[in-house]
């Protein structure tokens, strides 16, 4: 059993122990849940209907989902002339959009594939919305390298296929890694999610009131029936995925930074990059799965499956990713400061005390001074707190992405081209659109499909261990 699920032992519970052993265990699960009570209690959200505050949530999100079609409309119909963009500064919000929700997805992949190659047993109740949320910020992440090429008309031009024109793609072109390292991140997260989602989904059509439910379902559950052949080859097929999930991980935020590291760009051109992109990455996402943990466990009445102690290990995992991230933030200037390159001294003291010097201690704050809350345990179990600062946590992540974009844009190698970068009321419309959109499709997977693994979570409860009953009824005797 893993040691994150156990608590020390005080000295006044020592006789109910085993001697050696110096911890006890945690419930994963709180309220003496049974199979029963977990089936009935997840599936009543999907059969049941939502609370008010989904519809309150959910009338948002369309809101702001309809603000993004009319801003893309507008645009295509108008070009990337509407949005901030000048002379220097030819790579603005759209961007800046792309990286940050490319993080959010990254969070999803690590819990689902990482943690479960790892047996850690917590990631079972916040594994399959951390999944969902994966694929819909990898949505999101998609529509802005769309939007920004201008001709959206001609996006076919990207892909290695024949076209009027006789073009071709250069697969030197780091627009091209990202066509294929997100598109590949994205398809084996989706068919991760959807391997894991089999067997709840035969639950529902085993529970279904009517016809049209038991058909749909009946079809996407791919005839399962619990045999035990069927678990077999889905336990391994879930394996081979969170084998091919985990490298991902890595690579595709790796890939994104390359974007940066490739050009010649001062504060750009470096080999921290990919590693420091990809544990920002992470800090965002897990503040993400935070802040929708909290919102949907208060929503649905669902503490105890999602607990005050899976909240906590994740604020530890944003302390520790957050500290990865402030030494880099460090290291950056250490290295501008050692390679004795004025162009890259003058770009971090620009960052710091130039025309972006607010943004730049937005995301020091955010970043770094913030998760220093964690290492208190009082602040790590507040609800209230975690979904503050988690909040806090990806508005600095955002900023980081803008920091490092338009600072060293907006200041390049020739004064005489240098000018300052804004939004226009186009690039917020459509940011906050894309919000709109990710907390439609959230919503909408709540509301009709099992947003807790049943079968997950069921295989974490005390009767799951065929040892539980010799143990209880031992201590009874």
């Amino acid at each position: 059993m893993n040691i994150l699920n156990k608590k020390p032992i005080r000295s006044s519970d020592t006789a109910s122990v085993s001697p050696g052993s110096m911890y006890e265990e945690v419930p994963l699960i709180t309220g003496n849940q049974t199979f029963s009570s977990v089936t009935e209690k997840i599936c009543s959200i999907v059969e049941n209907d939502p609370p008010k505050m989904w519809y309150v949530l959910f009338g948002i999100s369309l809101s702001l989902l309809l603000m993004l079609v009319g801003s893309v409309g507008y645009l295509i119909w108008e070009g990337t002339g509407i949005w901030g963009l000048n002379n220097p500064v030819g790579w603005g919000w759209a961007i800046v959009n792309f990286v940050f929700w490319v993080g959010i997805g990254h969070a999803g992949t690590l819990i689902s594939a990482v943690l479960y190659l790892f047996r850690q047993k917590w990631r079972t109740s916040i594994n399959r919305f951390a999944e969902a949320m994966t694929i819909f910020a990898v949505i999101c992440a998609l529509l802005f390298p769309t939007i920004h090429v201008g001709r959206i008309w001609v996006l076919y031009w990207f892909f290695p296929i024949p076209n009027q024109m006789e073009m071709w793609p250069n697969f030197r072109s780091p627009l091209l890694w990202d066509v294929f390292a997100v598109s590949i991140y994205f398809t084996v997260s989706l068919l991760f999610w959807y391997v894991g989602l089999v067997p709840d989904l035969a639950t529902l059509r085993d529970r279904a009131k009517t016809k049209a439910r038991r058909v749909l379902f009946g079809i996407l559950s791919l005839g399962w029936r619990g045999g035990n052949r069927h678990w077999r080859h889905y336990e391994l097929g879930y394996l081979i995925l969170a084998g091919l999930s985990t490298p991902l991980v890595l690579s595709v935020h790796s890939v994104v930074s390359t974007d940066f590291a490739t050009s010649i760009i001062p504060g750009w051109h470096t080999t921290i990059f990919p590693p420091y992109f990809v544990a920002g990455a992470i800090f965002s996402g897990f503040a993400m799965v935070m802040t929708l943990a909290i919102i949907a466990r208060k929503a649905f009445g669902m503490e105890d499956f999602i607990t005050i102690g899976h909240l906590e290990k994740m604020a530890k995992i944003i302390m520790v990713t957050g500290l990865m991230v402030g030494y880099a933030y460090s290291m950056e200037f250490f290295i501008a400061w050692y390679s004795g390159n004025e162009y890259e001294k003058f770009t971090f003291i620009n960052r710091a005390f130039g025309n972006y010097a607010w943004g730049y201690w937005i995301m020091v704050s955010c970043n770094v001074l913030i998760p220093q809350f964690f290492w208190s345990r009082k602040m790590r179990t507040n609800v209230t707190v975690l979904f503050i600062l988690s909040i806090f946590v990806n508005i600095g992540m955002w900023f980081e992405r803008f920091v490092i974009i338009v600072s060293s844009l907006s200041r390049d190698y020739i004064p005489s081209s240098w000018d300052y970068y804004s939004p226009t009321i186009w690039d917020i419309s459509v940011f906050l659109g894309s919000f709109g959109l990710f907390f439609t499709l959230f919503l909408l997977f709540i509301r009709f499909l099992p947003m807790i693994s049943m079968t997950e979570v069921k295989g974490v409860l005390p009767q799951a261990d065929p040892h539980h009953d010799m143990y209880h009824n031992s201590g009874d005797k």
